[in-house]
């Protein structure tokens, strides 16, 4: 059985590529093959031989096999992502990254060193056998007088130590919450307060926005202990994914990450996270289909989440973590809720030195700002609104001081305004509301006014308009009215919506 792929667009997401087949071309390609030498070696897996072709070849004395027969052989599941040239492969909650011609692969978010690199041959990725074989639980003898290798699988050595081994049977939702309750923990920033998921002594995985522009953060376990957090590890912003280093051991046990590569639509699963505050609130649900941005595998699900769930877990039926709740479509009674998948949990980190917070790449202060920089500015930081019906952009920004006030006036986007004016209305508070808490902390003493205007062009003057509201011009009526008058007085706010 294979998983459902659909294409789509949505507000939330971009316009979706499938993951592209599993062969691999290059320029070193052809550097690759002239440099490794062809030999007769054969590889047995549990005493049968495995066919592989390409054929091995031996590479500064490092055996190389063609990636999927290798993998999908171990009981591995397999993806390559063609724009990077990168394998990502996964069983029993390891996941594995290798790149071709990196000298370090990835294990479960680690950084391992390799001997010899994986190359390309012809067309196919050549990946170290007995590092692959290793990491996923097998046994490797090689025997150097008949060009031998023999591999013995992790499941043949459970069999062989156990007896046959059988699948384990899924968990109720009581037993995953019981088994990882406690590995799941609310953060509070100076920014924003989320959900974060305990996968070391001292490391919590959560969602990068939670932790975006922060400068402090506190996690809470699950009896109410608080531990200052003492910055960011590594973090991805196209997954939306940050590795939090906390200033002390946690001493607890981590979830045991798993795959999605056996996971269907339809299976149950569970979320667990702090939505709205409420600390390690459980739901249940289902898995209600897979979606890809680009490489970003996306599980979209339909146990109810909100906002403070960000960075929650959501685990499959054997309890194990399958993603991290990140987003969901509002305005709709149909459930539709987004996790980032653990396939994508290590992709292309931005690793940090030391654990640290990432600094806004806004200005400490706007007070020797000129009128044309704060203009840019708003552009550049503040010039689209999302919403879960779309991205309204806003243009022909304008400062001006008038009576000691400073004065930002945008124009939104007409027709998102006359389809979704009613509906992304808490959208547009929580964009003003961010933007005006911005401006008061680079402009703490000064009063602000931020209008946002709707601005169309009619043939003929729209009835029930202000007299300042439409004006002739050209045998055209200019129609223009603020939908969105923010203020910022002190360090109170004054936010209006015209509906």
């Amino acid at each position: 059985m294979k998983k459902a792929t659909y294409w789509l667009s949505l507000s939330l997401l971009a316009t979706l590529l499938a993951l592209s087949p599993l062969t691999g071309y290059g320029a070193q390609t052809a550097a690759a093959a002239s440099s490794t030498a062809q030999s007769a070696i054969t590889v047995y897996l549990d005493e049968e031989p495995l066919a592989l072709d390409p054929a091995p070849v031996l590479r500064a004395n490092t055996t190389l096999v063609p990636m999927r027969p290798i993998f999908e052989a171990l009981g591995a599941g397999i993806t390559w992502v063609q724009q990077t040239q990168t394998v990502i492969a996964g069983k029993d909650g390891r996941i594995i990254s290798i790149k071709v011609g990196a000298g370090q692969a990835v294990v479960d978010g680690q950084s391992v060193e390799l001997v010899t690199p994986a190359i390309l041959i012809d067309g196919a990725t050549m990946v170290p056998l007995r590092f692959v074989a290793t990491v996923l639980g097998a046994e490797v003898r090689f025997a150097k007088e008949s060009g031998e290798v023999h591999i013995t699988s992790a499941d043949a050595q459970w069999e062989e130590e156990y007896g046959e081994w059988e699948a384990p049977m899924a968990l109720t939702a009581s037993d995953i919450v019981a088994y990882n309750d406690d590995k799941v923990v609310m953060i509070e920033t100076d920014r924003a307060q989320g959900s974060g998921v305990v996968i070391d002594e001292d490391l919590i995985l959560t969602n990068y926005h939670v932790m975006a522009d922060a400068a402090s953060g506190t996690v809470y376990l699950w009896d109410g202990t608080a531990i200052e957090i003492a910055g960011i590890t590594a973090y991805n912003e196209a997954t939306d994914i940050a590795f939090v280093r906390t200033a002390e051991p946690l001493e607890l046990e981590p979830v045991t990450v798993g795959t999605t590569y056996e996971l269907y639509k339809g299976d149950s699963i569970v979320a667990i996270g702090s939505p709205l505050g409420l600390q390690n609130t459980v739901s249940q649900g289902l898995i209600s289909n897979f979606y890809y941005d680009e490489e970003i595998e996306y599980l979209q699900f339909n146990a109810p989440i909100d906002h403070g769930s960000s960075g929650g877990a959501l685990f499959d039926e054997n309890g194990f973590l399958v993603g991290i709740t990140t987003s969901k479509i509002e305005g709709t009674s149909a459930a539709i809720n987004f996790a980032v998948s653990s396939l994508s949990f290590w992709e292309d980190l931005e690793m940090l030195d030391e654990p640290s917070f990432i600094a806004s790449d806004l200005p400490d202060s706007l007070a020797e700002a000129e009128l044309d920089e704060i203009e840019e500015l708003m552009a550049a930081h503040f010039g689209t609104i999302y919403s879960s019906d779309g991205a309204a952009e806003l243009g022909e920004w304008a400062a001006s001081r008038e009576g000691g006030w400073l004065v930002l006036r945008a124009e939104l986007d007409p027709w998102f305004y006359t389809v979704y004016a009613e509906s992304s209305a808490s959208d547009m508070r929580l964009w003003a509301l961010d933007t005006l808490s911005e401006l008061q902390r680079m402009l703490p003493d000064q009063p602000i006014r931020l209008l946002v205007d709707y601005a169309e062009t009619f043939d003929e003057r729209p009835q029930g308009l202000d007299a300042d509201e439409a004006s002739l011009d050209g045998g055209k009526w200019q129609v223009r009215y603020p939908v969105i008058d923010a203020q910022a007085i002190g360090d109170k706010l004054h936010i209006d919506l015209r509906g």
